[in-house]
């Protein structure tokens, strides 16, 4: 997990003068109390705070941006400090392990975390040759998928399948209803029958000194 930088105790407390009775003497006695500041509070983001490094990447590595984002949306909710239960980290959920052979220095870092899952992803499609079947590995390890030879029953990935599939699909759908209708086709006028295609005429002729020459007439 990344460390956080250390802070003076200024920065990371607040500090409370209290007034309280000695309860012995009776004199009013001050002191003061460092209270730990409020924890900052996470920016939602969304989909448009990462389209350029979702196209970047999957672009680089011939994905679909449309299923890097089903898998960001369901994987982290587009929030890059997430930490899983087992403690798969950033937008993409990278594991520890995962992250270190992709060589990723800092998986909360949002560029390096897709770039990277998106990497893993296209070798689990080459691996696979089914989307279905590199989700489910992408979630539950290469090794639960061979040791199945499909799906694993396991319902937490099993879920996560369906809903990243749900979600491509959908943003798929959107996608081609918007696209903009392509421009018809050019299509040249019919010529009327009536019209009488004209070529001008070739004749030939000698000069005086006895070469051919070749001229046109209306």
């Amino acid at each position: 997990m990344l460390a956080a930088s250390p802070m003076r105790a200024e920065e990371s407390s607040h500090q409370t003068l209290v007034v309280r009775a000695d309860p012995r003497t009776g004199r009013l006695v001050r002191s003061v109390v460092l209270t730990p500041a409020p924890a900052p509070k996470f920016q939602t983001k969304s989909a448009k705070d990462f389209s350029e490094m979702v196209d970047h990447a999957a672009k680089a590595n011939d994905v679909d941006p449309l299923l890097v984002h089903s898998i960001i949306k369901v994987e982290s909710d587009y929030n890059p400090y997430a930490i899983s239960r087992k403690g798969a980290e950033g937008l993409m959920q990278l594991t520890p392990s995962t992250a270190r052979m992709l060589g990723v220095a800092n998986s909360f870092d949002p560029q390096q975390n897709i770039e990277a899952g998106v990497k893993y992803l296209k070798y689990l499609q080459r691996v696979y040759k089914d989307d279905r079947l590199a989700l489910a590995a992408y979630n539950a390890g290469p090794g639960a998928v061979e040791k199945y030879k499909w799906i694993p029953p396991y319902p937490e990935t099993q879920n996560y399948v369906y809903q990243v599939g749900k979600r491509y699909g959908e943003a798929r759908k959107a996608a081609a209803e918007n696209a903009p209708a392509p421009e018809p086709a050019a299509v040249a006028p019919p010529v009327p029958d009536n019209v009488e295609e004209r070529h001008p005429k070739v004749e030939q002729f000698v000069d005086e000194n006895g070469r051919l020459h070749l001229r046109t007439t209306q």
